[in-house]
């Protein structure tokens, strides 16, 4: 199986992104597809509000990351409070989205971000891929908080025991592919297994998943559209680690300064 470099990767993560955010602006929280501002909604709509559990939509990246992480907190020790998730909410946002985060996270049906952060109804975009792996549809999705709404958070979230990455493991360790297009994720995963393959890890899968978390976390931060906002303190790119056994979200690069 041919070698993806991290060259090639980061290539491929920035390629034709400002036009993806560009052709779903229609989908924008702020403004239509001309950049004209959206009217506030009428009726119930505009006289709902977010409940008070939730307060003010976070506006800075320490702000929304701190919301998420005490979310997380009360996850962790069973004190939800379900923010946002009843009928006022869901006529609050029928009209437009301002969500304050963007999640990529993996498939994984024990990994559910609106749970383990404890959000609500249009509280976050969130992707989810094997192995939280990305391709220009999944990046320009990333992108379209942070470009068209001001989003000032994304989260690549990653966790213990993934299914995908101990999958590719062992197929790029025993060089036979996997079957049908789940070899795109072993070669999304290849630059991960490069690094852990060069030593020995107690729990290779492991250290695997915790590099390439990093890995996506950085090439996100990093690529020609983001970097500018990231730059400005506009926007933090978070990499993170969900424990299956605690609940617990472990913050491994990138957490805003307040």
């Amino acid at each position: 199986m041919p070698s993806v470099g991290l060259p090639q990767r980061r290539a491929f993560l920035t390629g034709g992104l400002a036009a993806t955010a560009a052709l779903i602006t229609g989908c924008s929280s702020k403004s239509d597809s001309t950049g004209t501002p959206k009217p506030a909604a009428a009726g119930a709509a505009a006289a709902a509000s977010p409940s008070p559990a939730a307060g003010a939509r976070p506006d800075s990246p320490w702000s929304a990351f701190a919301r998420l992480m005490e979310g997380n907190k009360r996850w962790v020790g069973g004190a939800l409070q379900h923010p946002d998730r009843d009928p006022k909410r869901r006529q609050f946002v029928a009209e437009e989205q301002d969500p304050y985060g963007v999640i990529l996270s993996c498939i994984d049906s024990r990994v559910p971000p609106e749970l383990l952060f404890d959000t609500g109804i249009g509280d976050l975009f969130v992707m989810r891929t094997g192995g939280q792996v990305v391709s220009p549809v999944v990046v320009g999705s990333a992108e379209y908080g942070p470009l068209t709404s001001g989003t000032p958070l994304i989260v690549v979230l990653g966790h213990q025991r993934c299914g995908a990455v101990k999958a590719a493991h062992k197929a790029l360790k025993d060089n036979k592919p996997l079957p049908g297009n789940l070899q795109s994720i072993a070669e999304a995963l290849r630059p991960a297994y490069g690094v852990i393959s060069k030593e020995k890890h107690a729990d290779p899968v492991d250290a695997m998943t915790r590099v390439h978390i990093k890995q996506t976390a950085e090439d996100l931060r990093t690529n020609n559209d983001l970097a500018p906002l990231v730059k400005k303190g506009e926007l933090a790119v978070v990499s993170a680690y969900y424990s299956l056994d605690t609940g617990r979200v472990e913050v491994l690069t990138g957490a805003p300064s307040a």
